[in-house]
């Protein structure tokens, strides 16, 4: 399904003393990610909200396969699962600038009425700009 790359750097406030980027940072990466992959597709997160419709995290899960360092410049694919209903799950593969994977990650959101805090459908608007290519 459709795909997108984020690029940020690594800043020194995200890593230990070694200049290892701390696992607790990917969550935020993660939805750094995830709004730019909406922005792309012209979903604006903040316009949803407006709208009344807040999208909480239900999963997140992560494999570290190789660490991230102080000043690297990371790459982040996202990628949408499937059709979203209820949920929307995206997969996301982190590399290095050398190419290198880091890390995979998938998360799995609900749409959910900010009011009843209930879950819902998809919105149609949604759906629809996803059917673009």
């Amino acid at each position: 399904m459709k795909s997108h790359k984020t690029t940020l750097k690594v800043r020194y406030a995200e890593t230990d003393q070694m200049g290892v980027v701390h696992h607790g940072n990917y969550a935020q990466y993660l939805e750094i990610a995830r709004i730019s992959w909406l922005e792309n597709v012209g979903i604006s997160y903040k316009d949803m909200e407006k709208n009344g419709i807040m999208l909480p995290v239900y999963e997140m899960n992560f494999k570290f396969k190789k660490s991230a360092f102080f000043d690297d410049e990371l790459t982040i694919v996202t990628r949408l699962k499937t059709t979203p209903d209820v949920r929307i799950s995206f997969d996301y593969e982190i590399y290095n600038k050398s190419g290198e994977l880091l890390t995979t990650a998938t998360t799995i959101l609900v749409f959910m009425d900010a009011k009843k805090r209930r879950p819902i459908r998809c919105p149609k608007y949604v759906l629809e700009l996803l059917g673009k290519d």
